[in-house]
């Protein structure tokens, strides 16, 4: 046996059972250990219309996270000021994009050289001066923006990524669509509001002191007075969990501490009286910080408060070292399980909004499951019996060619956990006719030649030759047209692009490497006498 057709014969072996091995996992759930010790355990990951689940596209409100940006430059300006000594009437914001600056006339040129040197972020956009001062416009420039807008969408795509990693859904779809949506897929999901709600809270997280000297009802009729602030809770015990009805709080509107400290939080058994609550472990500097505030803050309730809701606010009772603190309330388990989550994955940088949801039940996928086999079953018989109708001998050679295109397809699917859609299906059996194709090309190729009389070794060589730049160059142009539906098409588009472009890589391989090494096989026997084509 020739040296080359014997490698071409191991290729092929190794790439059969390499295909095997990976497909085990689609079709036997239930693993062995030692089987999950080294081989592949990835089974073909379906889609959404084949399985069921929930379909989001978040909008990501890229302008609340500029807003954000230029609040937290003002308080860090305002800070700066104060830390420098540089007397300043006042700083406030005008707008989302810009903050109005007023100076007594002796500190203009000192604020002046420190906005230069520490605010490179903030660009002069006018101002004006008098005997008495200065007013001076900063505003965050466009490009700036843009890029703050971009990384939100960004950072919003990581934080909402890490809250499903946690939520414990198998094979999500997580992705950018546009300039500022975010696509989400959850398939076998079945609790939409549940998904809904862990996605799209924000997940602020601030400590701020109660005011227990003001009447917050008071404050709620007649507005809170100047330095305060009016949040709810729901009260329910003596700390101000979270029970049944709408409770007022009056608080300092200063910020003790923000959940940019928290480096963990986890779920916590609570004793008999309560339910589970949630122990948040703070990195460095927030044990720091914390210790400070419950140092100076004894006998006084201390608010923890989420998205502006005051989830509880227990009385400090001494100071609280080691970097430890707890969110109580009225829980359950999945409450608290998924407030540790949003809590551990980190705060949206920007609040997001529902533009479209689709819920398609597990029942509708298992049609589609059924459907879709149905049309695979019928749509290869008929093939094969074409094939063999026609062609005979080497129409069933096609046909083997045919199992093995299958094959190695479905193995690459499950290889590189691409998902396999209702559309994708669609691809397969269109790659299956494409298969044949080549085989019809060869095989007709090979009739000429043996009418002209030529020997069977003659005819093989001279058939596969002039049939495979036919059969490249419709592939080519199908798998080129595929890239492009992939690149710019939406959800089902794209499933039907992966599995045609891998089609067509698996055809060529089967449809010319396989069946020729049959050939060659056959003529390196001295066996190929005649052809039943």
């Amino acid at each position: 046996m020739p040296q080359g057709l014997l490698v071409r014969i191991i290729i092929l072996v190794l790439s059969v059972s390499a295909s095997g091995i990976y497909l085990v996992p689609t079709f036997v759930p239930d693993l062995p250990g030692w089987w999950k010790s080294f081989l592949p355990t990835e089974a073909i990951r379906r889609g959404l219309d084949l399985q069921g689940g929930i379909h989001l596209i978040l909008e990501v409100k890229v302008d609340k996270a500029v807003e954000n940006t230029l609040e937290r430059l003002r308080e860090e300006l305002t800070a700066l000021f104060k830390e420098k000594k540089v007397t300043v009437t006042s700083l406030e914001r005008t707008d989302s994009t810009r903050l109005l600056l007023k100076v007594p006339a002796a500190g203009v040129q000192q604020a002046r050289d420190l906005l230069r040197s520490e605010a490179p972020n903030l660009a002069v956009m006018d101002s004006r001066s008098g005997s008495e001062g200065a007013e001076i416009v900063l505003g965050i420039e466009e490009r700036e923006a843009r890029t703050i807008r971009n990384e939100a969408v960004d950072q919003s795509l990581e934080t909402i990524r890490n809250r499903i990693d946690q939520f414990g859904v198998r094979e999500p779809t997580i992705q950018r669509r546009g300039d500022y949506d975010i696509l989400v897929q959850l398939p076998g999901e079945e609790n939409p509001e549940r998904a809904k709600d862990l996605i799209g809270k924000t997940a602020v997280l601030e400590f701020k002191l109660v005011d227990e000297t003001g009447d917050a009802r008071a404050a709620e009729s007649n507005g809170p007075p100047p330095g305060r602030e009016i949040l709810y809770g729901t009260p329910g015990r003596t700390d101000g969990g979270l029970g049944g009805g709408r409770e007022p709080y009056l608080l300092e509107s200063r910020i003790l501490m923000t959940g940019d400290v928290i480096a963990d939080a986890r779920v916590r058994p609570g004793g008999q009286l309560e339910g589970p609550y949630v122990e948040l472990k703070l990195d460095s500097a927030g044990a720091r910080v914390f210790e400070r505030i419950t140092g100076e803050n004894v006998r006084r309730r201390l608010a923890i408060i989420l998205d502006n809701r005051v989830y509880s606010a227990p009385v400090i009772q001494e100071r609280i070292g080691g970097g430890v603190a707890s969110i109580t309330g009225n829980f359950d388990f999945q409450e608290a399980r998924d407030l540790a989550i949003v809590l551990r994955a980190g705060a949206l940088p920007a609040p997001v909004e529902i533009l479209e949801e689709r819920t398609v039940g597990p029942s509708l996928g298992r049609d589609s499951i059924r459907q879709g086999v149905i049309s695979f079953i019928v749509g290869g018989a008929l093939v094969v019996l074409f094939m063999i109708a026609y062609y005979k001998g080497a129409g069933l050679l096609a046909d083997v060619a045919l199992v093995l295109n299958i094959l190695v397809m479905l193995a690459i699917l499950a290889g590189f956990e691409a998902v396999l859609t209702l559309p994708g299906i669609g691809g397969i059996i269109l790659t299956m006719g494409m298969a044949v194709d080549a085989n019809v090309l060869i095989n007709e190729r090979i009739r000429e030649e043996l009418r002209l009389g030529k020997s069977p070794r003659a005819a093989v060589e001279a058939g596969y030759e002039r049939a495979l730049p036919a059969i490249l160059d419709s592939n080519i142009t199908t798998f080129l047209a595929g890239i492009i539906l992939f690149q710019f098409g939406t959800g089902p588009v794209k499933g039907f692009a992966v599995t045609l472009c891998i089609g067509i890589f698996t055809t060529v391989l089967a449809a010319v490497f396989a069946t020729r090494i049959y050939y060659d096989y056959r003529i390196a026997r001295r066996s190929l006498t005649q052809f039943s084509v």
